[in-house]
């Protein structure tokens, strides 16, 4: 069964009302932040409006590149990931190795790998199929207009409070340390590593590709050219590969460490639990020094959260530009239901992965984490699960 509220075209060559909105809001949180909490903290919301901006116009989804791939051998997707990693590392290295940017203090999302992980990994790798999207595409397609991903949304934030219940469970279970691949093989060893690994898998989706269908996959031609298609989109892939990893960087940079997007789902699921009056500051979680001053400070002062917010009005934007904002309440049962369960999944192996695809996979990668790469191979096969199932929800 077809998803009916897919976005179509609304307003031709005009700016939906949304889109003024949108850009209202982005204008009144700069001034906001820059006043109430720092400087540096109206750049993030910034960053995280451009990060909305490039991932609507690319259409650069985790999700659907890794299902396209599993069902039909097509690469397209997967290949620009992997000029997105090397860009990232191309960046990020350096300044890892050198544990500072212009002053600022650095550091990477470096994580241990276990059970945890593997399990974490896995699940949110089903989720992506059966909630249609991944932490950055659950909020740059809700922001897009897209109903159905703002139900995943709220089953994603009820499984990360869930998680964070039993967490320090799951992260007691065996693992082995943490691996940097700057730290052991030095700057210029993990970056060929890194390399030639990214350039592996580009190779090996060429391979595939033309085994199957004899010739790669054309990128879609453009419906606009010059500065229409830069503010409308279409954008091509490789426009959102160098985006998200320069835009990664300059999270990096002004943030001190990566771009993360679901340890924020956690925390708002836990202050509407809080609201609620389910005391939630006992649970181990939240008594990490990190966890409990974001539970205790505002929402504002969260970097995480801010961009977030950001990157859901900078899609909102851009869906207005490109005259695609079209929000349609007609969702199927199955679809629906789908919605929920994938949340849910992906709420709940986020926190036990150290993150999703974003703060595990690209930034824990970019961070020259060996757990990214674990990410990696357990959410590939948590997708091809996912596949699996998606004909009993979608009919297909």
């Amino acid at each position: 069964m077809a998803i009916s509220q897919t976005i179509t075209g609304s307003r031709p060559g005009g700016i939906h009302p949304a889109g003024w909105l949108a850009a209202a809001l982005l204008g009144i949180g700069l001034l906001y932040l820059g006043q109430a909490i720092s400087l540096t903290q109206a750049a993030l919301f910034l960053v995280g409006g451009a990060l909305g901006v490039v991932l609507y116009h690319a259409a650069f989804g985790f999700t659907s590149a890794w299902r396209v791939f599993i069902t039909d051998a097509r690469g397209r997707g997967l290949r620009a990931q992997m000029i997105m990693l090397a860009v990232a590392v191309t960046l990020f290295f350096p300044a890892l190795d050198a544990g500072s940017i212009l002053g600022t203090s650095v550091s990477g999302f470096v994580a241990p790998i276990g059970v945890a992980v593997v399990v974490g990994s896995f699940l949110f790798g089903v989720g992506m199929q059966l909630g249609g999207g991944c932490a950055s595409g659950t909020l740059f397609t809700a922001g897009g207009g897209n109903v159905r991903m703002v139900i995943t949304l709220a089953g994603f934030i009820l499984g990360s409070v869930i998680a964070t219940h039993h967490v320090d469970w799951w992260w007691s279970q065996p693992a082995f340390d943490a691996v940097s691949l700057v730290s052991t093989f030095g700057l210029g060893g993990g970056l060929a590593l890194s390399l030639a690994l990214f350039a592996g898998i580009y190779g090996l989706t060429v391979a595939i590709e033309k085994r199957r269908h004899g010739a790669l996959e054309k990128a879609p031609a453009g419906e606009r050219a010059g500065w229409q298609r830069f503010l409308r989109g279409p954008w091509p892939l490789i426009w959102g590969a160098v985006g998200l990893a320069v835009l990664n960087f300059a999270t990096l940079a002004l943030a001190g460490r990566p771009w993360g997007i679901t340890s924020a789902f956690a925390l708002w699921g836990a202050k509407l639990f809080q609201f609620l009056g389910i005391d939630v500051g006992q649970w181990t979680y939240w008594q990490y020094a990190g966890n409990a001053s974001a539970l205790e400070g505002s929402i504002f002062a969260d970097v995480t959260s801010v961009m977030n917010v950001g990157i859901i009005l900078g899609a909102l934007a851009a869906a207005s530009l490109a005259g695609r904002f079209a929000p349609s309440l007609r969702i199927p049962f199955r679809p629906l239901l789908a919605a929920v369960i994938g949340g849910l999944l992906l709420g709940y192996g986020a926190r036990l992965a150290f993150g999703c695809n974003i703060g595990a996979y690209f930034s824990g990668i970019a961070s020259g984490s060996l757990h990214g790469w674990a990410w990696l191979i357990f959410g590939f096969l948590g997708n091809m699960a996912g596949v699996r199932l998606r004909p009993w929800f979608f009919g297909r």
